[in-house]
């Protein structure tokens, strides 16, 4: 299997969770796409995945995958003893809802926010966030507000419950993990206030499969051209 990705970025880092968690990284060829200089955007890439985002599943008989849902799926279910994305459909159920819930209330607006009211990853990429309309910076700062808001709304969550979809560690946590850390990257941290989300984040941070997951650390050179 190869997967196209970036390391140190959000959602590739979803699937480098998903990876350690089903101790598949030995079977896995990592091939970097320049998130920074657009190369996502290319018709070389979007041939790949037309919706042009990481990370991309590609799979020895040349299947191509993408969606971190979907390639979360399939890689939790190659050894029939699925661990993250249910077993009952219950299970399933609940932990499907919880994941998008993460993606729509925290990671996607973060998103917003971060291309649209921010300079983002710079220039090659803003050319394809509407750099031309007026209402995105005000359009950005909405989701942000958006974001801090779904952070308070899964803080409630945890106050009940020890992981996003109950009493297991799965998909639902990965996904809120990465946009909490796409949050912190685009100035969105959480607020102190929220006591069982932040407890929450420093038990995710210890297992295993988040702690010695491959590539945390960006590229030199990203690191570089984002001015650090």
């Amino acid at each position: 299997m190869k997967i196209h990705d970036r390391p140190g970025f959000p959602n590739p880092a979803r699937i480098r969770i998903v990876l350690a968690e089903k101790g598949l990284d030995s079977q896995v060829e990592f091939l970097p796409v320049d998130l920074i200089g657009a190369e996502h955007k290319q018709p070389a890439f979007l041939a790949l995945n037309p919706s042009g985002v990481l990370p991309v599943l590609e799979l020895d008989d040349g299947t191509f995958i993408s969606e971190s849902t979907a390639i979360t799926e399939y890689l939790d279910n190659l050894d029939g003893k699925p661990t993250l994305t249910g077993r009952s459909p219950r299970e399933k159920a609940l932990i499907h809802m919880m994941q998008r819930r993460a993606e729509a209330y925290v990671l996607d607006p973060v998103g917003v926010y971060f291309h649209h009211a921010t300079p983002g990853l710079g220039s090659a990429l803003q050319a394809f966030k509407s750099p031309d309309w007026q209402g995105r910076a005000e359009m950005g700062q909405r989701e942000g507000a958006k974001a801090v808001a779904g952070m308070k709304y899964f803080n409630e969550v945890l106050e009940g419950q020890p992981f996003v979809a109950g009493d297991a560690f799965s998909m639902a946590d990965i996904t809120l993990f990465a946009g909490l850390m796409f949050a912190d990257a685009a100035g969105l941290g959480v607020a102190a206030g929220n006591t069982a989300l932040l407890q929450w984040r420093e038990r995710v941070a210890q297992l295993p499969s988040v702690k010695n997951r491959s590539g945390q650390a960006f590229l030199p050179v990203d690191l570089k051209r984002m001015g650090f």
